[in-house]
């Protein structure tokens, strides 16, 4: 399926010059994907039940952006756009500073030799020798706008405390660049927690490309503290998928590694999940769905990676598949066939939705 490019750059939407937003087409994507459901559902209890599809995680998988009831939230994906209207949290940048931003990341990640590579097929040759550029060589859309979106911000608030709540993303030289502007990167802990004592009243925190996890969002939107979210749209997407799955009473299988920052903040959005990291995994949870097996030996294995009470026996039954975006496509891909085989097999077709 063919993935759209982003709106043409212009100084608002701040162009890297060897950004290549086809980064997103590579093994390494960083952006979700799209695909035909794979019918991955337990036994129908009911006629709605025998109808419900396993949903990949897609950036058509989305609903409105703005939650409009007034009351308490219904859901954490309520929750979390109903901070977004607080006044006091930016997501879009500012606008007063963007051509000064746009200056220094020309200047920072802009090189003449790399664009004369692209427009020479990717290459260069000098006395003999040929050098290759990756044709995917450079940063994806979502990395460069969250780039943009904290450079922005340490120049809007230039006598302000700038913290962060994780690295932006993971490339050591923009991370240095970010602690050289003096930015304050949240001390982490250990077993998952971060010392937020450090953020003062009238202090600004920036949320990463890989995003927060509810319960941070929640925390800091309690506080005298403004917001600057330079969470990868994509990423944004995926948990409108695993809100899906809840409505839906489905338990989200999601590709990706327990412990990254992405996948942190996706489970956060979850009630019912299991994270598996690779095929082998995903067999392992297929093999359970079809054969079960030993219950206290498969929530050994997968103790980090499962929410709080969970019941393979049960949760197992009903399941709908998202993915850390970082991930490979085409895994997360043979990971919802291969659950879509296990569902059939146990079921039968009939009914699987």
């Amino acid at each position: 399926r063919r993935i759209d490019p982003p709106p043409p750059r212009t100084p608002a939407t701040m162009k890297l010059a060897i950004a290549s937003f086809y980064l997103a087409l590579s093994a390494s994507s960083a952006f979700a994907f799209s695909t035909a459901p794979a019918f991955v559902v337990g036994p129908a209890a009911s006629a709605a039940a025998s109808t419900t599809s396993l949903p990949m995680s897609t950036a058509e998988a989305s609903s409105t952006d703005v939650a409009e009831s007034d009351g308490a939230p219904k859901s954490k994906k309520e929750g979390r756009l109903r901070m977004m209207k607080n006044p006091q949290f930016f997501r879009k940048g500012f606008k007063e500073v963007r051509g000064d931003v746009e200056s220094v990341m020309d200047g920072e990640y802009k090189s003449q030799l790399v664009d004369e590579m692209k427009g020479n097929e990717f290459k260069i040759e000098r006395d003999g020798v040929t050098v290759y550029l990756a044709k995917d060589f450079g940063f994806c859309w979502g990395v460069e706008r969250s780039i943009a979106l904290a450079y922005e911000a340490v120049k809007h608030y230039p006598d302000r405390t700038v913290h962060i709540t994780n690295e932006l993303i993971h490339n050591p030289e923009v991370n240095d660049k970010l602690q050289a502007m003096n930015v304050q990167f949240i001390e982490k802990l250990g077993e998952g927690k971060k010392d937020f004592d450090t953020v003062g009243d009238g202090d600004v925190v920036i949320l990463p490309a890989f995003g927060a996890s509810y319960e941070e969002m929640d925390h800091f939107d309690k506080k005298n503290v403004d917001v600057v979210d330079t969470t990868c749209p994509w990423v944004s997407k995926v948990w409108n998928t695993v809100d899906m799955h809840q409505k839906k009473g489905l338990t989200s299988v999601i590709h990706g590694k327990y412990a990254h920052e992405e996948t942190v903040a996706t489970v956060s959005f979850c009630e019912d999940y299991i994270v598996v990291k690779d095929m082998k995994e995903a067999q392992m949870v297929t093999d359970y769905i079809t054969k079960g097996g030993d219950r206290e030996a498969f929530l050994e294995y997968f103790k980090n990676a499962v929410s709080e009470g969970f019941d393979p026996d049960t949760m197992l039954k009903k399941v709908g598949l998202a993915n850390q975006t970082t991930m490979y496509k085409k895994e997360t891909r043979a990971i919802g066939q291969m659950l879509q085989k296990g569902m059939m097999e146990k079921y039968g077709p009939k009914d699987v939705g």
